[in-house]
C-alpha cells in the first residue's frame, strides 16, 4: 500500500516508539506504534460493521485523539472521514447528513442530544467504540485496493447563505499538502504543536497537525481554549510552533504572563484564519520572538505560503511566497497580472487542492479553471514577489464609484486601542451606492466617540475609505465556523 494512503503504518515501522499524541487535559500519550495499532483495530472494527471503500463515516466529538483514530482507521479501509461541526444546528447538520449520506455516526455523549436526532441509522458513541475496538479482539481483513487519487475526508465549508459544501480531498490532496509543508516550514520530529482550534477544521488538522505527524512530531490535543493554559501546555510539553486565530492571539498578549514569558522551546507563532492586526505582530517584534501569518482555504491544502519571521515583521499583514510545489498567480478581467501592487483574484495551482465539492458539480465548475483554483479572494504583489491578501471579492465595498477593501480599513482601526474587534462591510445607499461601515466591539468598559473613531481613519485612509456608519455591538455575528459573519451585519444594520 502507498505511503500517500497508509503512512501512518511508515511512521510506527520508522519511529514506533515516538510520542505522536498528548491529551493536553490528562497528559496521556500514544506513541506511533499505539496510534497505528488503534487505527488497524478500529479498521477491522469499522470492516466489521460492513464499512468499505468509499462509506462516509462521520464524527461528533470534541477535539479528542478519536479525530485520528478514525482518520487513520479510514486510510486502511478506503473509507472517507466526514468531522461534523459541533456549532451547528440540527436543521443545519441534518442537510450535511441529507447531502454525504454517511453510514456510520461516532459521537461524543457531550453530543448525544443531537447526535439521537440525526438520520444516520448507524450510531456507536466514543465510548462504546473505545469499548469494542480497544478491548476486543476483531480478526478480519482490512486491505483495499485503494488509490492515490481516492477521496480520504470531506471537509464542509462554512457559507453565510445557502447550503455548506463538502470539499473533497484525497489521499493525494492531504500528502502534497503536508509534504509541502514540512518541506517549506521546516518542520521534523522534533517539531511539537499544541492544537486549540477544533479539529473539526481543516485549521486544526490539515495545516499542522498532519504535517507534523507526517514528520514524526508530536500533536497536543487541547480540547478548550483557556489562555493559561495555553501558556502551561507550551512550556509542559516544549512546544515549538503553533497556530492561533487572531482573537486567540489578543487574548494571549493581553494576558500578565506574556510580558514574562521568554518562550525558549518556540520556534515559532503562527496566525491564520483571519487578518492579523499589526498590534500582534507588535507585541511578538517587541520581545524578539518569532510570529508571523498565513493565508489558507479548505480547499487548498490549506497551506499555500512561506515567509520568514523576520520578513513578516518588516512586510506586515504579508503571507509571503508561494510555498515549494504551489503556483500562484493574480488575475483581472480574465488576464494574469504580471506587475506589483495591482490587486486581482488569487489563482492557485497544485497537487494540495482539492478535486469537488461532493455532489456539486456546479459549484465545483465555478471555482476551476484550466486546472487553477478561483479562490474569491483578492491579493496584491509587492516588488520583492510577496503576497498580500486585500479581502474576498465579494466583499469589496463600490462607493461613488470609488473601490474599497474592506480589510484595509479593519487593519487600521483595529489599531485604535478602545477597538477590541472589527468589521467593515458595505451598506446599501441611494445616493453613494453603497457606503463603508464599521461593526465594532469596543474593549470591554470603553466608550468610544464616533468623532473619535472618525479623526483616528481620516488621518491614516482616503476621505472616501473612512466609514460613514459606526455600529456598535457586545458582539460580532459568526458564521458556523466562528468567521465573522460580515453577510449578517449587512442584513441586521443594512437599514
Amino acid at each position: 500500500m502507498s505511503i500517500t494512503v497508509d503512512w501512518i503504518s511508515s511512521r510506527d515501522r520508522l519511529t514506533p516508539t515516538q510520542v505522536a499524541v498528548v491529551d493536553a487535559e490528562n497528559g496521556q500519550r500514544w506513541t506511533y506504534q499505539e496510534m497505528n495499532q488503534r487505527a488497524k483495530s478500529l479498521a477491522a472494527f469499522f470492516r466489521q460493521q460492513g464499512i468499505g471503500k468509499g462509506d462516509r463515516i462521520a464524527l461528533f466529538s470534541p477535539n479528542d485523539v478519536s479525530y485520528f483514530d478514525v482518520l487513520f482507521a479510514c486510510a486502511k479501509i478506503g473509507a472517507i472521514f466526514v468531522p461534523f461541526n459541533w456549532r451547528l444546528s440540527v436543521r443545519e447538520l441534518i442537510g450535511i447528513v441529507e447531502d454525504c449520506a454517511p453510514k456510520l455516526l461516532i459521537y461524543h455523549r457531550q453530543y448525544e442530544s443531537l447526535a439521537i436526532q440525526l438520520p444516520i441509522e448507524t450510531k456507536w458513541s466514543l465510548e462504546q467504540l473505545h469499548h469494542t475496538y480497544l478491548e476486543e479482539t476483531i480478526s478480519l481483513p482490512i486491505q483495499f485496493d485503494i488509490l492515490p487519487t481516492d477521496p480520504w475526508m470531506i471537509l464542509y465549508t462554512g457559507g453565510t447563505t445557502g447550503k455548506p459544501k463538502g470539499a473533497v480531498l484525497t489521499h493525494e490532496s492531504v500528502y502534497w499538502n503536508a509534504i509541502n509543508t514540512v518541506l517549506t516550514w521546516d518542520l521534523s520530529s522534533v517539531d511539537v504543536t499544541p492544537v486549540y482550534m477544533p479539529m473539526f477544521h481543516t485549521g486544526a488538522l490539515n495545516a499542522l497537525s498532519i504535517p507534523i505527524l507526517y514528520a514524526g512530531g508530536t500533536v497536543v490535543i487541547a480540547r478548550r481554549f483557556l489562555v493559561d493554559d495555553v501558556y502551561d501546555v507550551i512550556q509542559r510539553e516544549q512546544c515549538t510552533i503553533i497556530l492561533m486565530v487572531p482573537t486567540m492571539y489578543h487574548l494571549f498578549i493581553q494576558s500578565s504572563r506574556f510580558a514574562a514569558t521568554s518562550f525558549p522551546t518556540m520556534r515559532v507563532f503562527l496566525s491564520g484564519g483571519a487578518p492579523c492586526p499589526h498590534v500582534i505582530y507588535d507585541a511578538f517584534q517587541a520581545k524578539g520572538i518569532a510570529f508571523k501569518e498565513g493565508y489558507g482555504l479548505t480547499e487548498a491544502g490549506p497551506n499555500n505560503f512561506q515567509i520568514e519571521p523576520e520578513i513578516a515583521s518588516q512586510k506586515k499583514g504579508s503571507v509571503g511566497l508561494p510555498m515549494f510545489f504551489n503556483e500562484i498567480q493574480l488575475v483581472s478581467n480574465g488576464k494574469v497580472i504580471e506587475g506589483s501592487n495591482q490587486v486581482g483574484e488569487l489563482w492557485l495551482k497544485g497537487g494540495h487542492l482539492f478535486t469537488e465539492y461532493w455532489k456539486n458539480p456546479q459549484a465545483t465548475d465555478e471555482v476551476w479553471h484550466d486546472q487553477w483554483f478561483r479562490t474569491g479572494d483578492l491579493g496584491k504583489r509587492d516588488a520583492d514577489g510577496y503576497y498580500y491578501i486585500v479581502g474576498r471579492e465579494k466583499d469589496m465595498i463600490v462607493t461613488g464609484g470609488e473601490n474599497v477593501y474592506p480589510l484595509e480599513v479593519e487593519l487600521v482601526l483595529s489599531e485604535h486601542p478602545e477597538v477590541e474587534e472589527i468589521s467593515v462591510v458595505g451598506i446599501p445607499d441611494a445616493h453613494w451606492g453603497e457606503i463603508v461601515a464599521a461593526a465594532i466591539v469596543p474593549v470591554r468598559g470603553k466608550k468610544i466617540e464616533i468623532e473619535d473613531l472618525d479623526g483616528f481613519c481620516s488621518k491614516k485612509l482616503g476621505r472616501y475609505k473612512v466609514p460613514k456608519k459606526f455600529i456598535f455591538l457586545d458582539e460580532l455575528p459568526k458564521t458556523m465556523v466562528g468567521k465573522i459573519d460580515k453577510k449578517g451585519i449587512v442584513r441586521m444594520y443594512g437599514q
